[in-house]
Formats: structure tokens, sequence, C-alpha cells
């Protein structure tokens, strides 16, 4: 891309960033209990995302099951 230039200065504080995100990371996972906090919190995001899936699955499964009844009824009815 012409015109665009990355001066030494740009990358410093990203780097310091992830130095810092590094060390806090060690930091955490360094120890059985933060280990345990860590695991925590996934089980926790996993439980919240299945939760939100499950409840439009129950609303997709519920619609299909009165598409499927009514298409039934009427074929019974020999209207279909």
């Amino acid at each position: 891309m012409p015109g665009l230039a990355v001066t030494p200065d740009m990358t410093a504080p990203s780097l310091a960033l992830a130095g810092l995100v590094a060390s806090a990371q060690a930091a955490l996972l360094g120890s059985q209990i933060g280990q345990l906090l860590v695991a925590l919190v996934a089980v926790a995001l996993i439980i919240v995302v299945g939760k939100f899936v499950l409840k439009l699955a129950w609303r997709l499964v519920t619609i299909g099951i009165v598409v499927v009844a009514a298409f039934y009824l009427l074929s019974t009815l020999g209207v279909v």
C-alpha cells in the first residue's frame, strides 16, 4: 500500500500489552486454583451458549411439530 508507513514506536504499545497479557496468563495458569478458575469460566461460557442454542432448538422443534401436525390433519381430512 503506497503511502502507508509503520514507524518503530507504533508496535511498542501492542507488544507491551502482549507482554502483560502473557504474564497474567502465566500467573493465572501457574497455580491449580487459577487453572480451576479458568476451567469453571470456560464451563460457564459453554453452558450459557448451550442454553441459547437449546432455546432456539426448542422453538424450531415446536414449530416443526405444529406444521407437521397441521399437514397431517389436513391430509387425513382429504384437504391436501
